[in-house]
């Protein structure tokens, strides 16, 4: 997985809530102000990383997400168990949950979702593993 930008990430955001967009449109629904010639260079980047395509129709061109919100979540989920808790996905969860003050409500929504996991799917503790 190459690395994302913040501007890229948005851009990827922007573009899994709708799409396919110009870069105009994708411009205004973005969270911050970026200028047009860094959302164009954004763009351009995204699609040299496969993560985006593009489509002229017209005199516009129109991007299109690539790759799943999730497979991009998945993979992020793995480089930052590598950097912050030596490969292991367990460890990384644990520490932002100690992280983070979760209310009452949240913890008891985490342990009622970990309990909803079908007991045929095998966690590995621990696991360690490179991204």
């Amino acid at each position: 997985m190459e690395n994302l930008s913040r501007n890229e990430m948005e851009a990827l955001r922007v573009l899994w809530d709708e799409n396919p967009l110009k870069p105009a449109e994708i411009q205004e629904r973005f969270s911050w102000f970026i200028e047009n010639a860094t959302l164009r260079s954004v763009l351009r980047n995204l699609v040299d990383k496969k993560y985006l395509k593009r489509r002229k129709k017209g005199k516009a061109f129109y991007y299109r997400v690539k790759i799943k919100q999730q497979n991009v979540l998945s993979n992020m989920a793995r480089y930052m168990a590598h950097v912050f808790s030596q490969g292991s996905t367990t460890d990384l969860v644990a520490q932002l949950i100690k992280n983070e003050k979760l209310s009452e409500g949240e913890m008891k929504e985490l342990r009622e979702m970990v309990e909803s996991f079908p007991t045929t799917k095998k966690f590995e503790k621990g696991r360690r593993g490179k991204p």
